[in-house]
């Protein structure tokens, strides 16, 4: 699968509603035919974890954000389900804590890295503190900031920290993956009332989207500044067409696996001291009653 009609080609400036559509699907017109595919990259997943987790020298960061109803709860169960949980975590980032608030707004984000050798999934990550509280810039005052810069001045400072924390994880081995899942604004309203006409589903609707969508527009703008600015060669940003759940899914693993496939993997080569270990070790079970 050709990644270039997903990515965000890094300094370039990008317009979601010209570039990117919510509804493609690629060459792919059945979802049985997705679902084939999809089984064989979550088969190459789970195969990649086992080395990456033997071979212990990188960790895979991977990044979902998205506006609310676009599959990306969904989209990490289908992908992930075939990893070994001992390897693998997911984080949920919603409003920070008091104790949080305590702290630069990278310290969360910090404390829940991957360590090497193991797969870590930021759901919705720190790229709110320049989306939701763009938006709702009245959340800055709670941060107490020491320095406030005017009007975009603290956007534009935010990207370049994020790019260089970024930056940072890489070359200490943290290998990154940022996925936007595209959900048009009239496939987020058919969601919406099926969570709210599905009795099975009301649990995961609140009336905060409703008053979230209202914003919209705000929303798209602030996500355009992000991508324009923090699609970097070391992390660029995919923006995955979300109209489609099982097209979303589909992409996203298979973008994990050409990403790990790239690293070229390889479970640990011991020394000659450690075969003669091994091999005596297999002496002794073998001679055991």
């Amino acid at each position: 699968m050709d990644h270039d009609a997903f990515i965000v080609p890094p300094g370039s400036k990008i317009s979601l509603k010209k570039n990117y559509d919510p509804a493609y699907k690629n060459d792919f017109h059945e979802k049985a035919d997705a679902a084939i595919k999809l089984q064989e990259d979550v088969e190459r997943l789970a195969n990649y974890q086992n080395i990456l987790y033997a071979q212990n020298t990188y960790s895979l960061l991977i990044i979902f954000q998205a506006m609310d109803a676009a599959g990306k709860d969904s989209t990490i169960k289908h992908v992930t389900s075939g990893v070994n949980p001992q390897g693998f975590q997911v984080f949920s980032f919603k409003g920070p804590s008091a104790e949080e608030l305590d702290h630069d707004y990278l310290w969360r984000s910090m404390r829940a890295l991957p360590e090497r050798g193991r797969i870590g999934i930021f759901n919705r990550s720190y790229y709110e503190e320049v989306l939701v509280v763009r938006v709702h810039p009245e959340m800055l005052q709670k941060q107490q900031l020491p320095h406030f810069p005017d009007g975009k001045k603290i956007w534009k400072q935010r990207f370049g920290e994020i790019n260089n924390f970024e930056k940072y994880l890489v070359n200490n081995g943290v290998i990154i993956l940022k996925f936007f899942l595209n959900v048009s604004k009239s496939e987020q309203k058919k969601r919406f009332l099926e969570r709210i006409n599905s009795p099975e589903k009301n649990w995961k609707f609140s009336d905060n989207d409703v008053r979230e969508r209202a914003f919209w527009d705000d929303y798209m703008n602030a996500y355009e500044e992000v991508f324009n600015y923090t699609s970097t060669k070391w992390a660029p940003w995919y923006i995955i067409p979300a109209d489609r759940k099982w097209f979303t899914r589909l992409v996203v693993a298979n973008i994990i696996c050409t990403k790990l496939q790239e690293l070229n993997l390889q479970y640990p080569i011991f020394n000659e001291e450690h075969r003669q270990q091994l091999l005596q070790a297999k002496l002794i079970l073998e001679q055991e009653d």
